[in-house]
């Protein structure tokens, strides 16, 4: 094959593919963004990957996990596109039928992903059309310029050949983009949620949280801006919930199902706490661990309203996009502020940390407690059924570890000689609580940190000590806490699978003279 001839097929199957693209972005218009085919593909691959892959993609990329899987998906899209172009100059039923393949992988994913509908097959089906139609129309005027030049037609006629070809290239090109990042846009402006969650007027609580005072020395402020908090979850399409049409199903081991409405959940009485929520692949010394003030019903009240049977020891929490959450009765039910939140830092919960309603457990890990835009909640047991992140081999029932950190100065920092610096961060032990701090420098004796007031036990407690350091050189610093019982934090380092990260946290610091 000619070189001309591989550069004019990947050409056009690069078009193809992106015409694809635009249309099933377009057909999931009307149907909902998760059917969109890239979206579905992304959510099918998140499934069939192994959870050692998922633990090295968190490791590694932390919360731009999904931007990178996206960029793979659109990467080998590209790839296979190009190789489809390239074998269809020379026979174009065998590029026709990789498209058809394509096609036909994407709409399993859409009818495989968790929470799938059978109307997610169509923006797949109508992709694999266009995108088809598009490889049979660009080739059929490609061949009609090679024609019309090894038969020796007029320069003017063959001109024309080629001006008409660079012209529908350009025009699909354009046509695809358009396509592309409208039709996402047209589904955000059709299934977006952002205007009915700026609208509403959240209740005041019948129990506010107490105020708090921030300790100023640590670079960690007691309280996480809403656009701060850390974000862990496997959506790649923010679910896009109504909140009139919300309904939360209560279901399972019980003496009464119940139904819950938006409204219904906003007229109970709503409580208001300072909650620290912490993830289970947070490392040593990591950041993915935020703190904020959450409004929401107590959600042992509901429990006891449905009669839990005492039997059940797991409640199986389903999200709008299909991932299940698994937490322990027994810890919902023990008289901690559990609840279902509607309300985040005196506001709406923003739709990414679950609009219009999620669950939080103080003193479990995210993945067995914090389910985002629950819509099912299920008295089961740990026997029966697991849930998605056990299923990968993370323990069933999750309580945080007591744990410290340092944030002020950073490893790596310049610190004067000679002049008190503050070494200062944060420790946890949600629903336990924190009852001291000690710092060592350089192997020598713990000394105890100053720790500042905190509402309850559920939230983090800042510390700072003043240091000064009396040499230039390296100095290694590492931090411990104890629990309210006494406690040490364990020191032995250990990765967060499958129940959390222990060890303490250490940083190398560099003495500077004046």
């Amino acid at each position: 094959m000619k070189r001309v001839d591989v550069a004019l097929g990947a050409l056009i199957g690069l078009l193809a593919a992106g015409v694809t693209v635009a249309a099933g972005e377009l057909a999931a218009v009307a149907v909902r963004p998760a059917a969109s085919p890239v979206i579905a593909v992304g959510n099918r691959v998140i499934l069939l990957t192994p959870e050692s892959v998922k633990r090295w993609a968190t490791r590694n990329y932390g919360t731009n996990d999904k931007h990178v899987l996206l960029t793979g998906i659109y990467t080998v899209l590209a790839i296979a596109s190009v190789i489809i172009g390239i074998v269809a100059v020379r026979r174009l039923w065998a590029g026709l039928a990789g498209v058809a393949a394509l096609g036909a992988f994407a709409a399993y994913c859409a009818l495989t992903a968790n929470a799938h509908r059978g109307s997610d097959v169509t923006p797949a089906i109508v992709g694999a059309i266009a995108g088809g139609a598009t490889l049979f129309g660009l080739l059929y005027l490609a061949r009609s310029e090679s024609v019309r030049s090894e038969t020796g037609s007029q320069t003017s006629s063959t001109s024309l050949a080629r001006r008409n070809f660079l012209l529908a290239g350009a025009g699909t090109a354009g046509l695809a983009a358009l396509g592309g990042f409208g039709g996402r846009a047209w589904q955000h402006a059709r299934f977006g949620v952002s205007k009915k969650r700026a609208a509403l007027r959240l209740p005041p609580p019948v129990s506010p949280a107490p105020p708090v005072s921030d300790l100023g020395k640590t670079d960690v402020p007691f309280t996480t801006p809403n656009g701060d908090f850390y974000q862990i979850d496997t959506a790649l399409t923010l679910p896009q919930i109504d909140p009139h049409k919300w309904q939360l199903r209560i279901h399972g081991m019980v003496d009464r199902e119940i139904t819950l409405t938006y409204d219904e959940l906003l007229a109970r009485p709503l409580i208001e706490r300072w909650i620290t929520l912490a993830c289970v692949s947070n490392p040593v010394g990591g950041d993915l661990i935020s703190n904020a003030r959450f409004l929401g019903a107590r959600l042992a009240d509901l429990l006891r309203e449905a009669g839990v049977h005492p039997d059940a020891d797991q409640l199986l929490a389903t999200s709008d996009d299909g991932l299940t959450i698994g937490s322990p009765t027994a810890v919902v039910m023990d008289g901690r502020d559990a609840m279902l939140a509607v309300g985040m830092n005196g506001e709406p919960l923003p739709i990414e940390h679950g609009f219009p309603v999620r669950m939080v457990v103080p003193g479990l890990y995210g993945y067995v407690s914090a389910c985002k835009w629950i819509v099912d909640l299920k008295a089961t047991t740990f026997d029966d059924v697991q849930a998605y992140w056990v299923r990968g081999g993370w323990a069933a029932r999750g309580p945080i570890r007591l744990a410290s950190r340092i944030d002020t100065p950073r490893t790596g920092a310049r610190v004067p000689v000679g002049q008190v610096v503050p070494i200062a961060g944060i420790a946890w032990d949600q629903h336990i609580g924190v009852s001291k701090v000690e710092v060592q420098v350089d192997g020598g004796a713990w000394q105890v940190a100053r720790l500042a007031p905190v509402p309850s036990t559920d939230t983090w407690r800042q510390w700072v000590l003043p240091w000064t350091a009396t040499a230039p050189g390296q100095h290694t610093i590492q931090v411990r806490a104890f629990d309210r019982h006494g406690e040490v934090q364990d020191v032995h380092p250990a990765d967060p699978f499958p129940a959390g990260a222990t060890g303490y946290h250490r940083i190398v610091v560099t003495g500077r003279g004046a």
